[in-house]
């Protein structure tokens, strides 16, 4: 073979670590190695995804032609219960992505202790070149076509990249026309709350981001920086969730030195008038341009000086080439999936610390189990009620996560090795590997206590 046309091997190592289950496979055998030791079924059986699901439909266009779209739905678990998930819509997305997203949902639903299992799907679609008419048939077919395969005991949507209130009051409207005679708002959540969503719902997963970082920052997690007060602040990504972290960071004292979108960053070492960066927004659909700020690329923005960085956009965005960039002391995971594995270990080794995806935003899932509460009770609870029992379980979940982390350090995980096998390294127990831990543990208690049928 002609040398030019091969595949560098660097290219190779990035792609492969770019890879979402690649991430999830690394990371579940990081944290095997520090829990009880497992049967290799049990691991199996806690790996794969119960159900996956690809449904392809057409849809009327504005312009009067059809166009095919493909949606997947991913049921990765029911051993804690139903499925929990969201519904993403966009054109880069795949059935491997959507696996690892349903894993992650797993891992997420057993550390914060919710009775939920892990699910994900979406459409392959660019929402943002769609009509909200479009937007509306697409999302209408696609619960047609998965059917049976959602329900309120069953696998229980929310609301992900590039979905909305709006989008969920779609699906709850359809499967209610599907479904007559029963009570079926507990079928998707993140609804409106004039039809059955709960208080608290769109800000859930960045007040749980905000709850969770105070409350590591309290266990002296950072040298130094015992609050948010003072503390500079870059956040990638302004939609749903990182707008709402920015604003809480802000209100309990950081700094937001600089923030981001789609389309690029802002930078003001001083800090950004976030109410005004806001507005811009809104008026341009986009940051870029705010007067008093230096426009910046997303990739420099992840290399700003900073205490914190919350990456609250995509995956993959801290790689093994621009870990060492990283200059900030913590990194909160807004996001699900930003940093690769190759990155952890990068990061590790500078005592970087990272507040893992699947504690830092599993807020928004928490309140999903409430608003599902309340749907099945005919109920509703007031915002005060769900903020409290949020933070209850956030700083719950963080205790259960630091304890394990300190206790897996005196037992002499923080040296790392090498398995005797390869040459790959084992990671230093970090938060990621502590979460994991206890989640898989909490999992694997519940699926042998229930054991297997038949």
């Amino acid at each position: 073979m002609d040398s030019h046309h091969e595949t560098p091997p660097d290219a190779v190592a990035q792609r492969v670590d770019a890879s979402p289950l690649h991430a999830i496979n690394v990371n579940l055998s990081r944290a095997l190695r520090y829990t009880v030791a497992l049967d290799a079924g049990l691991v199996d059986f806690l790996q794969q995804p119960k159900r996956s699901i690809t449904v392809n439909f057409p849809i009327d266009m504005d312009d009067g032609s059809v166009r095919m779209f493909q949606g997947y739905r991913v049921l990765h678990s029911r051993a804690l219960g139903p499925g929990k998930g969201g519904i993403r819509y966009h054109a880069a997305m795949d059935l491997e992505e959507v696996h690892s997203l349903a894993a992650l949902m797993t891992w997420k639903c057993a550390l914060i202790n919710v009775p939920f299992g892990g699910a994900k799907g979406g459409v392959v679609c660019d929402p943002k070149s769609l009509s909200v008419n479009e937007l509306r048939r697409i999302t209408r077919r696609f619960i047609a076509e998965l059917g049976e395969n959602i329900g309120p005991h069953t696998d229980i949507p929310a609301p992900d990249l590039y979905t909305n209130e709006q989008t969920m009051a779609w699906i709850y409207d359809t499967y209610d026309i599907m479904h007559p005679g029963q009570n079926n708002l507990a079928v998707v959540t993140g609804k409106p709350v004039g039809m059955g969503g709960s208080d608290g719902r769109r800000e859930a997963t960045g007040r749980g981001c905000w709850l969770v970082t105070e409350r590591f920052l309290r266990k002296g997690l950072v040298p130094g920086l015992e609050s948010l007060a003072g503390a500079k602040v870059v956040v990638q990504g302004v939609g749903n969730v990182g707008s709402v972290v920015a604003r809480l960071f802000a209100e309990s004292g950081a700094v937001i030195v600089g923030m981001s979108d789609s389309q690029g960053g802002i930078y003001n070492e001083r800090g950004i008038d976030l109410s005004a960066a806001l507005a811009y927004k809104a008026q341009h659909d986009t940051l870029v341009g705010l007067p008093d700020t230096l426009t910046i690329t997303n990739a420099g923005l992840l290399e700003l000086a900073c205490d914190i960085l919350v990456p609250a956009a995509l995956g993959n965005q801290i790689c093994a080439h621009n870990a060492g960039a990283v200059k900030a002391r913590l990194v909160v995971e807004a996001a699900n999936g930003p940093i690769t594995p190759a990155a952890d270990a990068l990061l590790a080794q500078r005592d970087v610390q990272v507040i893992p995806d699947i504690l830092a935003n599993a807020g928004g899932v928490t309140v999903s189990y409430y608003e599902w509460v309340q749907n099945l009770e005919n109920h509703r609870w007031d915002l005060e009620l769900i903020n409290q029992r949020l933070q209850r379980r956030m700083e719950r979940s963080v205790d259960a996560v630091f304890d394990r982390w300190q206790a897996l350090l005196v037992s002499g995980g923080a040296e790392g090795a090498v398995d005797s096998s390869s040459s790959t390294p084992i990671y230093p127990v970090d938060l990621r590997t502590a979460a994991l831990v206890v989640a898989i543990e909490r999992l694997a208690e519940v699926t042998l206590l229930r054991g297997f049928w038949p």
